[in-house]
């Protein structure tokens, strides 16, 4: 007995994994019927030549450049298996229709774990004591001088779920939190209701109340150096500074600058030039500097942040396979187009075909379309948001397709 379209499982996919990712993951995808190649030796020079006849393309730190768009000629979705995708040449995906996913949240809690153990490392000089023991040398009396966390105040830059998430922590450590006032989802504005997160109107402001300023904000053109002179300069004396986001927020020269002048103190993840590959030589004046705690861009690094990712991968893979497309980051936030098309039609082969014809014809682009199949399976709706004006001869051409049982057109700026 031949299977029902809704009985057959779908294509499997060829998966490029260009970077690690937990074996439970892969045979995830395995069971899932799909083809997976793993080469974590992968690096922006060689994927080019490896892109072709894959269909997805997971990477971690692994930059996507533009030349492996060029390349692939299969690659319909690439997912970076972390949060941010500035690593992800996104406008030459969007321009040859390859999706690009990201798996936000799922590694919140590992990097808000290490933001505080860099700012109690640098509070207790963590790092000088361990040093210290380790080549035989007491000094109790030169390390028992830190000022302590508990009545301080944190200034979060970025309070998304990962700075939620340093909140929370900073909160159970007797720290108050303000953050920026800007606009953000209900969620996000009931949870830093809920911990006490006080708003303040400006960068300034902010900066300039605060014992601890801690970055979480995403890599952009309005981020680039944000940690400037100007910035550094409204920092308390003796602050500290914490970054687990990306290293092109701050001016590392500038940093350093104030570093030798003692008028603050760091916690760093990440760095501008960190090495792309696992290990490797690497010199670095702001990472060896006495007054920086350093770690080796490890903040979402944990065997439950790995696994919680991996499993963000998965699904993602899973929902494009049935048509599905989740934490797409290169698609148009909101719908396009002058006006809504909506047309009530039988549910028979061909109608859809028949009237974009004739929008084909009357040189109207659809900037998006849905079909919703009413229950029953008779009877179903298109909706589609054209460019354009819309004719009442065309309208007419469509209302007179025998299937067609209604024709509406709706002003797009005019819909909820």
């Amino acid at each position: 007995m031949t299977p029902s379209p809704q009985e057959t499982p779908p294509r499997g996919l060829r998966i490029l994994v260009a970077d690690t990712l937990p074996q439970q993951a892969l045979d995830a995808l395995a069971q899932l019927g799909h083809d997976c190649v793993l080469d974590a030796s992968l690096g922006k020079s060689d994927l080019a030549t490896a892109i072709p006849g894959f269909d997805v393309l997971v990477v971690r730190s692994t930059k996507v450049t533009q030349q492996v768009f060029e390349t692939a000629d299969r690659l319909a979705l690439v997912i970076r298996a972390g949060a941010g995708t500035n690593t992800i040449d996104t406008a030459a995906a969007a321009s040859r229709g390859v999706l690009v996913a990201n798996v936000p949240g799922r590694n919140s809690a590992a990097v808000a774990e290490l933001t505080m153990a860099l700012l109690l490392a640098v509070d207790r000089r963590i790092v000088d004591n361990v040093v210290d023991l380790r080549s035989g040398v007491w000094r109790k009396k030169a390390y028992g001088k830190a000022s302590g966390l508990l009545g301080s105040t944190m200034g979060i830059i970025g309070l998304g779920s990962i700075g939620l998430e340093v909140a929370a922590r900073a909160v159970a450590f007797g720290i108050a939190v303000q953050a920026l006032d800007r606009p953000r989802g209900s969620a996000a504005a009931s949870r830093a209701v809920e911990l006490g997160v006080a708003l303040v109107p400006s960068l300034e402001e902010l900066v300039r109340s605060s014992d601890i300023v801690s970055l979480h904000a995403p890599s952009t053109k309005s981020t680039h150096n944000l940690v400037d002179r100007e910035f550094l300069g409204w920092m308390r004396p003796g602050a500290v500074l914490l970054n687990t986001s990306r290293g092109d927020l701050v001016d590392e020269e500038a940093l350093l600058e104030a570093l030798e002048a003692g008028a603050v103190r760091a916690g760093l993840d990440v760095y501008r030039d960190e090495p792309a590959g696992g290990s490797g030589e690497w010199e670095s004046d702001l990472a060896r500097h006495p007054d920086v705690v350093g770690t080796h861009h490890i903040g979402a690094s944990t065997v439950q942040a790995q696994a919680a990712t991996a499993a963000g991968v998965v699904e993602i893979v899973d929902a494009f396979t049935r048509g599905a497309v989740r934490n797409c980051v290169n698609l148009e936030p909101s719908r396009l187009g002058a006006v809504t098309v909506t047309v009530r039609h039988l549910d028979r082969p061909g109608v859809l075909a028949r009237l974009l014809e004739l929008l084909r014809a009357a040189g109207l682009n659809v900037e998006n379309m849905e079909n919703r199949v009413f229950r029953g399976g008779e009877a179903a709706v298109a909706s589609m948001d054209v460019a354009g004006t819309v004719d009442p001869g065309l309208l007419e051409e469509m209302a007179s397709i025998p299937e067609v049982l209604g024709v509406s057109v709706t002003p797009l700026a005019d819909q909820s």
